[in-house]
């Protein structure tokens, strides 16, 4: 079954007093393309993440956020209170030393450096996996939503390989016109020019059948026609993009070869209709995994 590059999938969850949120957003790329934003307590963790994503998603330019808010009444923030201490008899000192007037200390020392202490605490092995498996359910919604596209993606394909089927189909009705109309063409000229000595039959329908031959498209239909089932077959195997741009570079080939030996107004109609169709697999092509 086809997936389409473009998805999206979120997952949240309470570990303790973290509540945690996964988002995942991908598009389309030739490769896997991954860029993680994950909150400081978790960046430990981030290699696991960006490799557990990697082998899931496999293609895409892919977008992750990890974040986090605690809930509770726990700080992960604390007044340094030592060094504040600390602060207040340096500036009390200085203060009376220059025998200024008493200053607001306290609003003072709350501007210094290193006045605060962020206390992060190690990760557990418990919290890690359980990171990791919110991470996996974030990858898994995405892939839902990459399926469901698939999914149109593939009704697509199957309609454009019908019609391309259908002109390819309607290609032999004009086949003996074509040959009658250069066929009556070559002789008029001909005659045209040995207006005063008649010219050899033979010799005439030998040419006829060696210029015939080279506007022959049985092969070229046998081989499209080939190339259309083998596209057909591919769509059932999983992450079959790069493999189904491949078959569709066969596919122009064929039809452009159609529209080079056509010699028919009406063919060419039929061989345009199959290139705006093939094109716009090319289109979709680009976003199939």
């Amino acid at each position: 079954m086809l997936k389409s590059m473009t998805g999206f999938g979120k997952a949240t969850g309470t570990f303790q007093t973290k509540k945690v949120s996964v988002e995942i957003r991908s598009l389309n790329s030739k490769s896997i393309d991954l860029n993680a934003r994950v909150a400081s307590q978790y960046r430990e963790v981030e290699p696991d993440i960006r490799k557990l994503v990697a082998k899931e998603l496999s293609r895409g330019k892919v977008d992750v956020s990890v974040s986090i808010d605690s809930i509770g009444d726990e700080s992960a923030t604390k007044l340094n209170s030592g060094l504040a201490k600390s602060y207040y008899e340096d500036l009390k000192s200085i203060n009376e030393a220059i025998g200024e007037e008493t200053q607001d200390y306290l609003a003072l020392i709350m501007r210094m450096p290193d006045i605060y202490n962020t206390e992060r605490e190690s990760l557990s092995d418990e919290e890690k996996a359980w990171v990791l498996d919110l991470v996996k359910e974030a990858t898994n919604k995405l892939n839902d939503f990459r399926r469901k596209e698939g999914m149109e993606l593939e009704s697509e394909f199957q309609d454009r390989i019908g019609e391309i089927r259908g002109f390819l189909a309607d290609i032999p009705k004009y086949e003996d016109e074509r040959i009658q109309i250069i066929r009556e063409r070559m002789k008029k000229g001909l005659e045209e020019i040995e207006s005063k000595s008649s010219y050899d039959e033979n010799r005439f329908e030998q040419e006829m059948i060696y210029y015939i031959e080279k506007l022959d498209v049985s092969e070229e239909k046998m081989r499209l026609s080939n190339h259309l089932d083998y596209f057909l077959e591919t769509m059932k195997t999983e992450t079959a993009g790069k493999k189904l741009g491949f078959i569709t570079q066969e596919i122009g080939r064929e039809i452009n070869t159609l529209g080079s030996k056509s010699n028919h107004a009406k063919m060419q109609v039929l061989v345009i209709g199959m290139k705006d169709n093939l094109e716009k697999i090319k289109e979709q092509i680009l976003n199939t995994l």
